[in-house]
């Protein structure tokens, strides 16, 4: 179980990874559409649309990422209120809920890519590009959120303690 823990968290990492690249590419591309635009007057014409790819795959492939170092809000306030045999059972039905919600989100951004494909659906801009390639950077960085998901889920349990490579709360000083 701790090799497939440490697997998910080396998935997202490479993903976060991903994703600053995605945003390094970004900023290139708005950067020459700029300079094209002042010194030229002239324009990239994909600067808008792959920006848009971009923001949305940054997104996702950053999710997974962003759970494990806890960058997501969590409401620790009430969790602190409640006993801790309580609070654990909270944790992980919220944990389970959100797990099998990002789950189907996922299903269904899947099955939106694969209509794209086989539809051979593409942008309805100049580029005409064909929408599965970013839609599937969105699919992947969900999938990889789901399964990060499920391991912050079981990082809760007692027993699961030891399997974790982070703590699953942070200690506070």
């Amino acid at each position: 179980m701790r090799r497939i823990i440490i697997i998910i968290e080396q998935l997202s990492e490479a993903l976060a990874k991903l994703s600053a690249l995605v945003l390094g590419l970004m900023t290139l591309l708005i950067l020459a559409e700029i300079f094209l635009w002042n010194i030229f007057n002239k324009t990239t014409l994909i600067a808008d649309e792959y920006s848009a790819y971009g923001l949305a795959a940054l997104v996702f492939l950053g999710a997974g990422y962003t759970l494990k170092e806890k960058g997501h809000i969590r409401i620790t306030l009430i969790l602190n209120l409640l006993s801790p045999r309580l609070a654990l059972a909270v944790e992980l039905l919220a944990g389970s809920t959100a797990t099998f919600f990002v789950g189907y989100i996922t299903w269904q951004l899947v099955r939106m890519t694969l209509s794209a494909w086989s539809y051979g659906s593409t942008s309805g801009t100049l580029t005409g590009t064909p929408l599965w390639v970013p839609q599937a950077l969105i699919v992947v960085g969900a999938a990889v959120f789901t399964l990060q998901m499920a391991v912050e889920t079981v990082k809760v349990l007692p027993f699961a303690a030891k399997l974790s490579t982070h703590p699953a709360v942070p200690e506070e000083s």
